[in-house]
């Protein structure tokens, strides 16, 4: 004879109607799944508008050390000339400087000197040198200058430039409505500086716009 004792098993019972308001009455202990969600989703969006404004931020604080954005020192004119003698820079050519994303040309070469001074509209006549933004105002892509005849030509859809940046009439010489921007420049001691800002206006097809750099 067995010592077991099987007793029948309580059937469960339904959820009435009573029974649920009196769950919902006792909160539940923890963190429900509902604000785990809500939680979860406020604290993304909080970390993602704190990182945007953090790279905003960032993107417009005007440069004070040097580098494109604030205030960049080219050299002298023999310094210029010594560290472009692979290429006829004395003779008007634009030398190319990747820290200012600028182009460098003397105005008159004939005057084979910078003279003292501060340009802030860029037009460099008074200076003897010119400073301008690698930038074609059509789209934007880089002017290659050529050796033959010290021109600026877009590789883009070929807008062309004289050696001073200004345009050449005529949809035969491309799209873009006007010519190369400007950097502000100074000559000091012999030195020439140039400020490049944060932003550079470009003309873009038959709108003007402004576009920001960094």
């Amino acid at each position: 004879m067995s010592n077991y004792h099987l007793e029948a098993v309580d059937k469960p019972q339904a959820l009435t109607t009573e029974a649920l308001k009196s769950l919902r009455g006792h909160p539940v202990q923890g963190w429900s799944r509902r604000r785990l969600l809500r939680t979860s989703l406020g604290a993304g969006i909080a970390v993602w508008l704190a990182e945007s404004a953090g790279a905003t931020l960032g993107f417009l604080w005007p440069n004070f050390s040097g580098g494109f954005g604030g205030l960049i020192s080219l050299g002298s004119f023999d310094t210029i000339k010594n560290e472009n003698g692979n290429i006829p820079w004395t003779e008007g050519f634009p030398a190319y400087y990747p820290t200012a994303r600028a182009f460098v040309m003397l105005i008159d070469p004939s005057r084979q000197e910078f003279v003292p001074g501060v340009d802030t509209a860029g037009d460099g006549t008074a200076l003897n040198v010119r400073v301008l933004y690698q930038r074609c105002p059509h789209l934007g892509c880089k002017p290659n200058p050529c050796l033959k005849n010290f021109w600026l030509e877009c590789p883009c859809h070929g807008s062309r430039y004289d050696r001073l940046g200004i345009k050449a009439a005529g949809t035969q010489f491309g799209p873009a409505a006007r010519g190369m921007d400007r950097f502000s420049e100074s000559v000091d001691a012999g030195a020439i500086s140039t400020t490049c800002p944060r932003y550079i206006t470009m003309t873009l097809w038959a709108m003007s716009s402004t576009i920001w750099r960094s």
